[in-house]
């Protein structure tokens, strides 16, 4: 049997391990936007597709060297017929007879090097080069977008640990009253149906609580899943993040996005590549001129031996129903450009439409704080009034319970506008283009 001593020890170790295991991890919000800019699966996609188009771009330059082929072929020949017509000086002629053949082989070695191909290949790895730098822009674009990401679910996540923290308040509040109003309530001093709206408050406190809390559970598990943190981490958002915040890099128009958004840099680069493509469309106007080599090892029994044929010279091709056929596709080229131009004046229209927005939002949530500040000190004040009116018998419970509830209300409306000034700054920044350019500067 295990005695008081032992149990006591289990119970230490049990109680340290639970406490450990609960306990909260508090990472800044800086390092929570590095570390999903790092492992986030969106940027790992996204830096493959980038590894992949400088891939591909090789591979188009790999065309501009010569190239090299041998091939060899053994064939075994049946009952074939050779006729040998030899020339001879005198007036008659001797019949010979047919050798015996019963194979063929044939090497063949064979060099190309391209001089002219109606700069297809420059506009090649033209567009190969420029379909690169536009998936490098778009990687950039998806860092911009996580990060932003990272920032509204620490918003979120803040909120809704601030709403526990001040609920929780509230709700010892709520049952001391219950507990005060009970004694009165058992001492006739008050009716019961106070006494019941009391409880009533408390039940009602008690349900934003756990939504509260199902929130942050919600949150939390989204925000380390996007990480790649351990399942079981609990984040705690440290209020300093809102506190005292530097602000840099304010924009005030869209001006600096038209010139930082990475996904309009991909659209303009995406544009001349199109413009590439129409002129390796009309290279197929033009022949194809080439430097071409080769040796020749020939043996067919009995008949003849060839060897040391090497021969080099000039290949010309050129495809006469391109003239008819190729007018279509210059088209096609020539529209898919034009797309890319619309596809770019829509997009700049919607950055100076999310410019206008985020900076609107930016204000709005500058001024709506100011706004809750002096709600805190009004509904404060309120309620202490109607308080010492409640217990002076000036007042009904209705009053102290709404004065209560508004008190609550603006306080936790207070505590968000402090998130809310982060993420619309944010927010403004990443529509601006700006924001890990400011996130990295600000580490400096």
């Amino acid at each position: 049997m295990i005695n008081n001593k032992h149990l006591a020890v289990i119970i230490c170790l049990l109680t340290t391990s639970l406490f450990f295991a609960q306990q909260k991890t508090s990472l800044k919000l800086k390092e929570a936007i590095n570390l999903a800019i790092e492992k986030s699966n969106e940027v790992v996609l996204a830096n493959t597709k980038v590894a992949t188009k400088k891939l591909e771009l090789q591979s188009v330059k790999n065309n501009l060297y010569p190239s090299l082929k041998a091939s060899g072929q053994y064939y075994r020949l049946t009952n074939a017929s050779v006729d040998q017509k030899n020339k001879s000086t005198g007036s008659s002629s001797i019949p010979t007879a047919s050798p015996k053949v019963n194979q063929l082989m044939l090497a063949q070695i064979n060099a190309s090097l391209p001089i002219f191909s109606g700069f297809k290949l420059r506009n090649s790895i033209e567009i190969a080069d420029n379909m690169y730098k536009a998936e490098n822009a778009l990687a950039e674009n998806t860092k911009e977008e996580i990060a932003v990401k990272v920032v509204e679910f620490y918003a979120e996540l803040y909120r809704a640990q601030k709403s526990i923290e001040l609920l929780n308040e509230n709700l010892k509040k709520s049952n001391q009253r219950a507990t005060d109003f009970k004694a009165l309530e058992e001492n006739g001093i008050i009716a019961r149906n106070d006494l019941l709206k009391a409880q009533l408050q408390i039940a009602k406190v008690q349900l934003s609580l756990d939504e509260a809390s199902k929130n942050v559970n919600i949150i939390n598990y989204e925000l380390i899943t996007l990480l790649k943190l351990p399942s079981e981490t609990q984040l705690f958002v440290d209020e300093s993040e809102f506190k005292n915040f530097e602000m840099i890099n304010i924009p005030k128009d869209e001006s600096t996005a038209l010139l930082f958004r990475k996904d309009l840099e991909a659209v303009r680069i995406q544009e001349k590549a199109s413009e590439n493509n129409i002129k390796l469309a009309k290279g197929s106007y033009y022949p194809n001129l080439s430097l071409v080599a080769g040796y020749t090892a020939l043996s067919l029994q009995n008949v003849v031996t060839v060897k040391n044929a090497i021969n080099f010279g000039l290949g010309v091709s050129y495809d006469f129903s391109s003239i008819f056929k190729n007018n279509t596709e210059v088209k096609i080229a020539k529209n898919k450009a034009l797309e890319i131009r619309q596809n770019e004046n829509l997009l700049t229209d919607k950055i100076k439409i999310d410019v206008k927005n985020a900076v609107e939002n930016y204000n709005l949530a500058l001024k709506q704080n100011l706004v809750y500040a002096q709600a805190v000190e009004q509904t404060s004040e309120n309620y202490r009034i109607v308080k010492d009116k409640y217990d002076n018998g000036l007042s009904d419970t209705n009053d102290l319970l709404e004065a209560d509830v508004e008190d609550l209300n603006a306080k936790i409306n207070q505590s968000y506008t402090k998130a809310n000034i982060v993420e619309k700054y944010y927010q403004l920044l990443s529509v601006s283009g700006q924001l890990t350019q400011t996130i990295n500067a600000s580490k400096n």
